[in-house]
C-alpha cells in the first residue's frame, strides 16, 4: 500500500514520510527514530548532533545567494500518537504504518497515520536532502516526546540554536498561520479501595462503549464529540441508582491528549433485576445515541451477560467515584473574550482505570490564560479530593503569546494572499505547541506555525489531504526564498 504513497507529489516529501512511517516512534520510546534521523543527517554529510535529552539537530548552510538572509530553524516533533481501533491487530513497536489513498486523502489501516507531526518532519528532511531548493542557513530541530509531555522542548538548552526565525510545522489547517497556543497541565487523581467478594445472588455483565470519533483533545474539544468515559459513567450511575449495579472493573480511554473513543466495564447486579436492568440499559443507551446522533453516528453501546466477577468495589468508594466523574468538568470551560471563536480553557477526562483495588483518573487541562488554567485545575482537584482521591499536577507547560509585529508574520501573510487571492487565517490555537516552551529558551526568536490539512489527529481516523500537501509545499518553498535579510 505504501508504494502508492511514494508516487504522490511532491515526491520528495511523500517519500520521506513513507520512510519515516516505517520506523516505530511512540512518545518516550523514540530510540529507533532518533537513530534513523542521525543516520539520515550523517548520510548527507551534514553536521548532526543529539542533545542530552534526545532532540536531533541537523545543520545545513544556506544556498548560494542566500547568505545575507536571517538564519532559520525548521522544527517538528519525531513522536506520534499510537492509537488503533479495538478490532485492528497491529503492533506499533514492530510494524510500520500501513497507508492507503482514499480519493484526496492519505489514511492508515485502522491506526493513527502519523501525519501529526510526520508530515512536518518529512518536509524538513526533503529540504535537507535537496540540492535545488533555495534556503537560508538552516537548523533542523527534531524534538522528542511532544505528545506526552513536551520533554524534548523543555530540555533544549539555551544557546544551542543560532536561528533568528523558527518555522514550526505542526498546524493542521492549510489556511492558518499560527501565532499562539494554549498551555496545559496534566491532572491525575488516584486512590486505593477495598474489594469485596461478589455475593452469590449477583450476575455479571460487560458494558462496551465504542465507535466514537475521538480526536485531538485541544483542536477538537469544542466540536461536541462524545467522551467514552463520561458516557460510561452515566451508565454506571444510572445502573446503581436503579438496580444497585456494582463495579468490578473499568478501562476507559487511552492517551491524555486524545478524546476517549472507547470504554469497557465489568459489573454485577442482583439476578432478580436481570430483565429490568437490560431493558433500562438499552433504553438509556438509545437516549444517549439519539443525543449524539449528529456528531457520533457510529456510537455503539453493547451490554452482554458474562461470568460473575469474583470481586466488586467497596460501595462507598464506588458512590464517590461515580459522583465525582459526573461532576468533573469535561469539554470547553471558557471561550476567549479577546479572540473570536478561540477556546480559552478546557478539560479532557482522558483515562479512567478501576481495577484490583486501584483507581486512576487522568485529565489534561488546557488554557491560553494561566489563571484560568489554574482555576479549572483546582476545580477538578477539589472534585476528586472530595471523594478521597489524591490529586497530582504534572507536565505543566506554558502557552505561546502572539507577537503580531513579527517580521516573518508579515512575510507569510502577504505571501499567502499573493498565492491564493485571499487572506490567511492568522490565529492562536487551543492545542499545545512547542513554541511556548522554545520561546522561553529563545525569547528573541520570531516563531510561526503552519502546516497542511490534517483531520482526525490522535485517532485512527487521522487523514492528510493530498491536494493540501501540494499547496503547503509550494508555500514552504516560497517562504524560504523570502526570509528577511539580516
Amino acid at each position: 500500500m505504501n508504494s502508492e504513497i511514494r508516487q504522490l507529489e511532491p515526491k520528495g516529501l511523500w517519500n520521506k514520510f513513507a520512510d519515516l512511517n516505517a520506523v516505530p516512534r511512540a512518545s518516550k520510546k523514540e530510540e529507533e527514530v532518533i537513530a534513523f534521523m542521525v543516520a539520515f543527517g550523517n548520510d548527507l554529510e551534514l553536521e548532526t548532533i543529539v542533545d542530552e535529552v534526545g532532540n536531533v539537530i541537523i545543520r545545513k548552510p544556506g544556498t548560494p545567494g542566500m547568505e545575507d538572509r536571517k538564519p532559520i530553524v525548521m522544527q517538528s516533533h519525531l513522536d506520534m500518537v499510537h492509537q488503533k481501533n479495538s478490532s485492528t491487530t497491529f503492533d506499533f513497536a514492530t510494524q510500520g504504518i500501513e497507508m492507503y489513498i482514499d480519493g484526496d486523502w492519505v489514511k492508515a489501516n485502522g491506526t493513527t497515520l502519523g501525519a501529526d507531526n510526520g508530515l512536518g518532519v518529512a518536509t524538513i528532511m526533503a529540504i535537507l536532502e535537496s540540492t535545488e531548493i533555495a534556503h537560508p542557513s538552516l537548523e533542523a530541530l527534531f524534538t522528542i516526546d511532544e505528545e506526552t509531555g513536551m520533554t524534548g522542548a523543555m530540555g533544549l538548552k539555551s544557546g544551542l540554536l543560532n536561528g533568528e526565525i523558527l518555522l514550526n510545522l505542526d498546524t493542521e489547517e492549510d489556511d492558518e498561520i499560527g501565532v499562539g497556543c494554549a498551555g496545559g497541565v496534566d491532572i491525575t487523581a488516584f486512590r486505593a479501595y477495598n474489594e469485596e467478594e461478589t455475593p452469590e445472588t449477583k450476575i455479571g455483565y460487560t458494558i462496551n462503549v465504542k465507535g466514537l470519533q475521538g480526536g485531538h483533545s485541544g483542536m477538537d474539544i469544542h466540536k461536541g464529540f462524545g467522551n467514552a468515559n463520561k458516557i460510561m459513567n452515566r451508565l454506571m450511575f444510572d445502573g446503581f441508582e436503579n438496580f444497585g449495579l456494582r463495579i468490578s472493573e473499568i478501562n476507559g480511554g487511552s492517551l491524555r491528549n486524545a478524546i476517549p473513543r472507547e470504554s469497557f466495564a465489568l459489573v454485577a447486579i442482583d439476578a432478580v433485576h436481570q430483565d429490568a436492568f437490560e431493558f433500562e440499559m438499552q433504553a438509556l443507551s438509545q437516549i444517549i445515541k439519539t443525543e449524539l446522533k449528529t456528531m457520533e453516528p457510529q456510537l455503539a453501546i453493547l451490554i452482554s451477560k458474562t461470568d460473575t466477577p469474583e470481586s466488586i468495589m467497596d460501595l462507598g468508594v464506588q458512590e464517590g467515584l461515580t459522583r465525582a466523574l459526573y461532576s468533573a468538568w469535561n469539554g470547553v470551560y471558557r471561550m476567549s473574550a479577546d479572540i473570536p471563536d478561540l477556546v480559552e480553557t478546557s478539560n479532557n477526562i482522558a483515562r479512567v482505570i478501576v481495577k484490583s483495588g486501584e483507581i486512576n483518573i487522568k485529565c489534561l487541562t488546557r488554557s491560553s490564560v494561566d489563571s484560568s488554567k489554574n482555576d479549572l485545575a483546582n476545580t477538578l482537584r477539589a472534585t476528586f479530593e472530595l471523594t478521597g482521591c489524591e490529586v497530582e499536577f504534572s507536565g505543566e507547560y506554558p502557552g505561546w503569546t502572539p507577537k503580531m509585529d513579527a517580521s516573518i508574520l508579515k512575510v507569510m501573510a502577504d505571501l499567502y494572499e499573493e498565492l491564493h487571492g485571499e487572506k490567511a487565517h492568522v490565529a492562536a490555537c487551543h492545542a499545545g505547541l512547542e513554541c511556548g516552551i522554545l520561546g522561553q529558551h529563545y525569547p528573541d526568536m520570531e516563531m510561526i506555525s503552519f502546516g497542511p490539512n490534517i483531520k482526525g489527529a490522535h485517532s485512527p481516523d487521522e487523514r492528510a489531504q493530498i491536494s493540501s500537501v501540494k499547496k503547503y509545499w509550494k508555500f514552504v518553498l516560497e517562504i524560504l526564498k523570502r526570509i528577511p535579510k539580516k
